[in-house]
């Protein structure tokens, strides 16, 4: 009883810690800028998708994809804004242990994320690529596992091993890790773009207070996004530096609720949906 009053109520204390911490602060990494985005309500996703969890650009302007979180159907949904249904498919052949994000290549080939960790004892962490042509897709699989976690699970305040927030990008897929712990250290690693087994290489780390629970790159590769409970960070995308010593923006998202996904629609606007079902547009002011 004490476990599952435990993992009840430890995510509802991490939002809130989260919310009521305001921005991050200086870790030694350079100060947070304010980011100056309108947000707007965008729309509300059909009842047929059960707690979004993950953001992934369609092929039009106003259309995506999404999918639901672990005990959901293993299913991708095609909507267009403001949130009407296109299209769903069904992926029975594919475990959804625990889908927690989403992102497309150049080649429009999307990746599915399976690398939900919330007690950081898997051992089985996957990304599925499915091929372009989604009416009958090739499947590939990406196994990985983290170069750092040796217990299975590790100490309660060395849980650092849970993943919801990817991206691609230039062939390497870019991930984020979700602390389970009060200390909210997010790191971040990268894998190759194709079918493997891995060990991930941890590129950086930086603490910004808040867990993440999405992550999207600008069209334009310049910026990306890494949202969070209460707010959303944005970081200067430059090649040969690393990702968070680049110049750090932030926007408190305080009437989000708990988001957990995030895409860009252009350069200058993105797009985020939460566990009830809620769109919401920001756009750069």
């Amino acid at each position: 009883m004490l476990y599952l009053l435990r993992d009840t109520f430890f995510p509802v204390l991490v939002f809130l810690h989260a919310v009521l911490v305001g921005a991050p602060a200086n870790h030694g990494r350079g100060r947070f800028e304010r980011a100056h985005y309108a947000v707007r309500k965008a729309g509300r996703l059909p009842r047929a998708v059960r707690e979004s969890s993950g953001l992934a650009r369609a092929d039009t302007a106003a259309a995506f994809w999404t999918h639901g979180d672990a005990g959901t159907p293993a299913k991708l949904f095609q909507l267009e804004l403001p949130g009407s249904l296109r299209r769903s498919f069904n992926l029975a052949s594919l475990p959804n242990t625990d889908w927690e994000d989403l992102t497309r290549d150049g080649a429009g080939r999307l990746y599915i994320g399976d690398f939900g960790n919330n007690r950081n004892q898997r051992r089985d962490l996957a990304i599925y690529r499915l091929g372009a042509s989604v009416g009958q897709p090739v499947v590939d699989t990406i196994s990985f596992r983290y170069p750092d976690q040796h217990a299975f699970p590790p100490r309660r305040g060395r849980r650092n091993f849970d993943c919801e927030a990817f991206y691609w990008y230039q062939d390497t897929l870019h991930l984020f890790s979700k602390d389970r712990s009060l200390r909210q250290w997010t790191k971040h690693y990268v894998l190759p773009a194709r079918p493997g087994r891995y060990v991930a290489t941890l590129r950086d780390s930086i603490r910004l207070n808040r867990p993440i629970t999405a992550a999207d790159i600008s069209p334009d590769g310049r910026t990306v996004a890494l949202l969070a409970y209460g707010g959303v960070f944005l970081f200067e995308n430059r090649p040969g530096r690393r990702l968070f010593d680049g110049l750090k923006r932030f926007r408190a998202l305080p009437r989000t609720g708990q988001a957990e996904g995030l895409m860009f629609l252009s350069d200058s606007a993105f797009l985020v949906s939460n566990e009830r079902g809620r769109l919401f547009q920001a756009t750069r002011r």
